[in-house]
C-alpha cells in the first residue's frame, strides 16, 4: 500500500454544552483531521485527540501539526506499507508525540481496512457486533446539577456513569448519587487532582462501591499509585500514566492499578492499543476505551478497538448527540439500550458528511 496524498485539516466544532474537568472547561473542540489517499483514490481518516492547551498531556494541536508536517507525513509518503503495524517501527525513532502518531496511523488503518474490504473492527481482530457504553459527566456547578445529568443519561440507557471529581467536589457528590440512584454502575475520574496526602479522603470513597477511581494521582506516576492502591478497596484505573505497553507492564507489576483505560491517541495508535489490550488480557486485567471528545471519526476508531475481547467494561464512546448538534459522519454514532452496534461497512464503517466536514474546516494543507 502506497500513500500518495495526505490532507491535514484544522477543524473546529462547538460542543452542545461545556465540558468541565479538574483541569479546565472546553466549549469549542479544535483538532486535526487526517485524510490519507492511496494510488486508487481510496481515502482513510484519522483524528488527533491533542487539545489546544497542554493540560491533559504535553501535546497540543500546534505541536501535532509541527510533528505531522515536518516528520510523520514525509516518512509516510516515502514508505510502502505491508500493514499498518509498520507504523510502530517507522515512527519508532520519534520520541513520544503519541497523539500525532495515532492520528496518522488511524488514517492508515482505515485505508488498509477499506482496501481489504473489511470493517476496521474485524481488521483489528475484534469479535463483537455491539459494544456496551457508558458516559462521562463533567464537573457541574453543584450537586443538584450533577444528579440531573446522571438521571438524564440513565434514562438514555447508558450502562455506566463516570463523574469527574476534584478536591471539594468528590465524596459528597458520590454519596448524593448513591442516595438518589442506588447501586448503579458508577466510577469517579480525578484527572490527577489528588496527592498521597489525600489518601484519607480517597479511602472514604470505598464505602460507595465504585467500579474504580480513575487516575487520582500525578499524570506521570505509577509509584505513589501503588502505595495508594494498597490502601484502597476500590480498584484504581490508570489513564494518563500509561503511554506504552511497557508502562502498562510496570504498573501491573508494581500493583499500581487493577484496571487500565486505553485511549488510542494517548498510546500512539491502534496497534499500540491492541498490544496493551493483549498484555492486560493475558494478565486477566480488564480494560476499557476512554474518550477525548472525539468527532465521529475518532469515535469510530474507538468503537472498532472496543470490539477486542479484553474490553469488558463499558467505555466512554457515547453517541454523537452527547456532544454535537451535528457530527461529521453519517449515520451518526447512536446508542440503543446502552449499546453501540458495530458498523459492518469497510473501514471505519461510517461515511464522512463532506458538507459538514468542510463547514467545520478552519484550514487545510495537502502533501504529496
Amino acid at each position: 500500500m502506497k500513500i500518495v496524498r495526505i490532507v491535514l485539516r484544522h477543524m473546529s466544532m462547538t460542543l452542545k454544552s461545556p465540558f468541565t474537568t479538574s483541569f479546565g472547561t472546553t466549549t469549542e473542540k479544535e483538532f486535526l483531521l487526517i485524510e490519507a489517499y492511496d494510488e486508487d483514490g481510496r481515502v482513510g481518516y484519522g483524528e488527533s485527540t491533542a487539545m489546544v492547551s497542554p493540560f491533559y498531556n504535553e501535546e497540543t494541536m500546534k505541536t501535532n501539526h509541527h510533528l505531522l508536517r515536518d516528520f510523520l507525513i514525509p516518512l509516510t509518503l516515502r514508505h510502502t506499507f505491508a500493514h499498518p503495524d509498520d507504523c510502530i517501527e517507522l515512527y519508532g525513532h520519534i520520541r513520544k508525540n503519541m497523539m500525532a502518531k495515532a492520528a496518522l496511523e488511524g488514517a492508515i488503518w482505515d485505508l488498509y481496512a477499506k482496501r481489504m474490504g473489511s470493517p476496521l473492527a474485524q481488521a483489528l481482530g475484534g469479535d463483537k457486533t455491539k459494544i456496551a457504553v457508558g458516559v462521562s459527566i463533567g464537573i457541574q456547578d453543584n450537586i443538584a446539577d450533577m444528579l440531573k445529568q446522571v438521571e438524564q443519561y440513565l434514562s438514555a440507557g447508558y450502562q455506566r456513569m463516570k463523574v469527574k471529581v476534584k478536591p471539594g467536589f468528590d465524596v459528597d457528590v458520590i454519596a448524593a448519587i448513591r442516595k438518589e440512584f442506588g447501586a448503579i454502575p458508577l466510577m469517579a475520574d480525578a484527572n490527577s487532582a489528588y496527592t498521597l496526602d489525600d489518601a484519607h479522603l480517597l479511602k472514604r470513597l470505598d464505602e460507595y462501591g465504585l467500579m474504580m477511581i480513575e487516575q487520582p494521582l500525578a499524570s506521570d506516576d505509577i509509584i505513589d499509585h501503588a502505595q495508594l492502591q494498597a490502601q484502597l478497596q476500590t480498584p484504581i484505573c490508570l489513564d494518563e500514566s500509561i503511554h506504552t505497553v511497557e508502562d502498562a507492564r510496570k504498573a501491573l507489576d508494581l500493583g499500581s492499578c487493577r484496571i487500565i483505560n486505553i485511549k488510542v491517541g494517548r498510546v500512539g495508535g491502534l496497534s499500540h492499543a491492541k498490544a496493551i489490550h493483549d498484555l492486560c488480557q493475558a494478565r486477566q486485567v480488564p480494560v476499557w476505551c476512554g474518550g477525548m471528545l472525539e468527532s465521529g471519526i475518532g469515535r469510530a476508531h474507538n468503537v472498532a478497538i472496543t470490539t477486542l475481547p479484553g474490553f469488558t467494561l463499558p467505555g466512554d464512546t457515547s453517541g454523537s448527540n452527547r456532544y454535537w448538534h451535528e457530527d461529521i459522519i453519517e449515520p451518526e454514532v447512536t446508542v440503543e439500550n446502552g449499546f453501540i452496534h458495530v458498523p459492518t461497512q469497510a473501514g471505519i464503517g461510517y461515511q464522512v458528511n463532506q458538507k459538514r466536514l468542510d463547514a467545520c474546516t478552519v484550514s487545510s494543507e495537502t502533501y504529496r
